[in-house]
């Protein structure tokens, strides 16, 4: 795989149950969680749903972190997609189990990119050449 990015898949069990339907607390946690990953913050959206859960997105100009969270089950589940070297998405996951107050977590991480037959990193930024697809 020609390799754009890397994109862990958290799962947070237990986790304060009160911080899970604070929409205030979560945008900060995932702005923060952005910051320790030493990626570039360039927006963030949050939705509070009725009667409870939060699901947000802070953009990064390195890709994404999303949170969705389910108060009542003490859940969330975050994506922490990056793109490049310069990020590293562990540091925001890690960070998150802490600020969550997590008593369990478990992480997938999975490279995204484009298919061939050996694996290497490639650039995420490139010049795009007229009459290009």
């Amino acid at each position: 795989m020609k390799i754009l990015g890397r994109h862990l898949l958290a799962e947070y069990v237990q986790c304060d149950k009160a911080l899970l339907n604070n929409r205030t607390a979560l945008e900060k946690a995932l702005k923060e969680a952005a910051r320790q990953a030493e990626a570039t913050i360039v927006d963030s959206v949050f939705h509070q749903y009725n009667p409870q859960g939060i699901s947000g997105i802070v953009v990064i100009a390195e890709s994404h972190l999303s949170i969705h969270t389910w108060p009542e089950y003490g859940f969330a589940s975050v994506d922490c997609f990056t793109c490049g070297t310069s990020v590293d998405p562990w540091k925001a996951v890690e960070y998150l189990e802490t600020a969550l107050a997590c008593q369990s977590l478990s992480v997938r991480e999975l490279n995204r990119g484009i298919p061939s037959e050996s694996d290497e990193i490639i650039a995420h930024k490139t010049a795009v050449s007229a009459g290009a697809d």
